[in-house]
C-alpha cells in the first residue's frame, strides 16, 4: 500500500489524485471521506473494551479536491455506551458530519436467536479478478460472486480488498478498512442495467464484530426507490462469516455512471 488517498500535514488531509470521485473531476469519492471520519474517531476515542457498532456519515455537500479538516468531540462516555461526533470542513465550509456509537464488548447472553442462513459463496482466492467496465474503474481489488455486478439488473455480490492506504504512512485498522468501503452499498444496491444514476447522501455502517483479514464481502439485501429517492442495503461479510450491514439513502442524479 505505497499509494494513498490522503497525505496528512499535521493540520489537514490533502487528497491525492487517487481520492478523485466518479461524479466530477474536482470531487472526492464519498468513501474516502467516510474513511477519514472513521480514522479520526478511532484514533481519538477508540477503546479496546468497546466495539464501533455504528458509524453514520452524512454527506450533504459534494467535497472537492481540496484539503479537509476533521474536528472530533466526545458526546457521551458511559459504562456500556460511548458516542462521538466528527465534522469535516473544506475551504471553510462544512461538507459532512459523522456519529459513531461504541458498545462494550462482553459475553453473549444464553439463548438461540434467528439469523440468516450461512453465506455459502466461493472465497476470493477461487474467483477471477474483475476488470473495469465502461466508465467504471474499481478502486479496490474485486472479485464478483456470480450473478450481476455494476451495470446489471440482478442482485450484486462481490468481494473487495483495499489496495491503497487511506493516509500516507498509516496502516489500515480493521475498522477503517470496512468503514472506507461502506459506501460501496450505494453503487451495488442502486445501480441498474442503465448504470448508476443515484448519488447517496449518507452511509450507515452497523457492525457486530470487526473484519478479520483483508477481504470484505458485500451482498445487496434490499433496495427500494420512488419519486427519485432511493434506499439500499448490503449485508457485509469477511471470510469467516457475517460482520454487519451497510445502508444508504440516495437521490436521482441524471449523470449515469456505467
Amino acid at each position: 500500500m505505497e499509494q494513498s488517498f490522503f497525505e496528512f500535514d499535521g493540520e489537514q488531509f490533502v487528497p491525492t489524485d487517487r481520492a478523485r470521485g466518479p461524479w466530477g473531476n474536482d470531487t472526492l469519492h464519498g468513501r474516502v471521506v467516510a474513511g477519514l471520519f472513521s480514522r479520526c474517531l478511532e484514533q481519538e476515542f477508540g477503546d479496546e473494551d468497546f466495539l464501533f457498532a455504528r458509524l453514520t456519515v452524512d454527506l450533504f455537500r459534494m467535497p472537492t479536491m481540496n484539503p479537509l479538516r476533521i474536528a472530533t468531540e466526545r458526546i457521551r462516555q458511559g459504562r456500556r455506551i460511548q458516542v462521538c461526533h466528527g465534522v469535516a470542513t473544506s475551504e471553510g465550509r462544512e461538507i459532512g458530519r459523522a456519529y459513531a456509537v461504541q458498545l462494550r464488548r462482553g459475553d453473549a447472553p444464553p439463548g438461540t436467536v434467528w439469523h440468516p442462513d450461512p453465506w455459502d459463496v466461493p472465497l476470493p482466492a477461487a474467483l477471477e479478478p474483475m476488470k473495469a467496465t465502461g466508465t467504471w474503474t474499481p478502486m479496490w481489488e474485486t472479485r464478483a460472486i456470480g450473478g450481476s455486478h455494476f451495470g446489471g439488473a440482478g442482485q450484486k455480490r462481490m468481494w473487495i480488498k483495499e489496495t491503497h492506504a487511506l493516509v500516507a504512512g498509516e496502516a489500515l485498522t480493521p475498522f477503517v478498512r470496512v468503514a472506507s468501503a461502506a459506501d460501496i452499498a450505494s453503487p451495488l444496491s442502486m445501480s441498474s442495467d442503465q448504470g448508476l444514476q443515484y448519488v447517496n447522501a449518507d452511509i450507515s455502517l452497523y457492525l457486530h464484530r470487526l473484519p478479520a483479514g483483508e477481504w470484505i464481502g458485500w451482498e445487496v439485501s434490499d433496495h427500494g426507490s420512488a419519486e427519485g429517492v432511493g434506499r439500499g442495503e448490503c449485508r457485509v461479510y469477511d471470510e469467516q462469516g457475517p460482520i454487519g450491514n451497510s445502508v444508504v439513502c440516495a437521490v436521482a442524479n441524471p449523470r449515469a455512471i456505467t
